[in-house]
């Protein structure tokens, strides 16, 4: 079936990976390898960071859940410390590849993002790069909507919005949680780990010439 729409998680898709960073952190501090993974992984529906994500707690609220949290799985990491961590950069060759994906078909964003200003200039609002986000027929933030991947209806809402049928759309993300609805809405699942891997598989499921 032909694909007529591409959708992108932003973070860790057209940024770099934030693990990196967390990576990077949790060495500097001789914190216990992947502690702020498996804390945002722990209860990944109800934690801290997904109601932060949400929207539903303040930037006071989520440091000390996350605190909280963290310490339960063996070191106690100041949500606020995380926070600055979350920024990627740009990865220039994903945009121009989402600028020839736009040229041919429908183009969508799915972003579990924070509040705005929740963490001052380093990200909210201003990591969402306007020369990017204009390349979107439509975006969906969660902390705009109170709603979050991996919830079904966050994905219901693009396609019904972009008037496209899932099993004509490719989406991308870099976490595996994510990807799963919308496989099982019928979409193309691309799970990124690179640039140069994501172009390729890109390439490969919309036929066109992306690098």
């Amino acid at each position: 079936m032909a694909i007529e729409a591409v959708i992108f998680d932003f973070g860790g898709v057209l940024t770099s990976s934030p693990f990196e960073a967390f990576a990077r952190y949790e060495t500097e501090r001789g914190l216990p390898l992947d502690i702020i993974r498996r804390t945002n992984a722990a209860n990944h529906l109800e934690n801290a960071w997904a109601k932060f994500e949400r929207a539903e707690v303040d930037i006071d609220t989520f440091d000390k859940l996350f605190a909280t949290e963290s310490r339960a799985l063996g070191a106690e990491v100041r949500g606020r410390d995380v926070l600055p961590l979350v920024q990627g950069d740009l990865r220039p060759e994903m945009v121009e590849a989402l600028k020839r994906i736009k040229a041919q078909f429908k183009t969508g964003c799915i972003t579990n993002n924070l509040p705005a200003n929740a963490i001052g200039s380093m990200t909210g609002r201003s990591l969402y790069v306007a020369e990017v986000m204009v390349l979107f027929d439509h975006v969906i933030e969660s902390a705009k909507i109170g709603l979050r991947k991996p919830d079904p209806r966050i994905y219901q809402l693009m396609v019904e919005t972009l008037k496209v049928d899932p099993e004509k759309c490719v989406y991308l993300d870099d976490l595996g949680v994510n990807l799963k609805p919308a496989r099982e809405m019928g979409m193309t699942t691309i799970k990124v780990t690179s640039g140069a891997q994501a172009i390729k598989d890109l390439e490969a499921a919309t036929g066109l010439n992306l690098s």
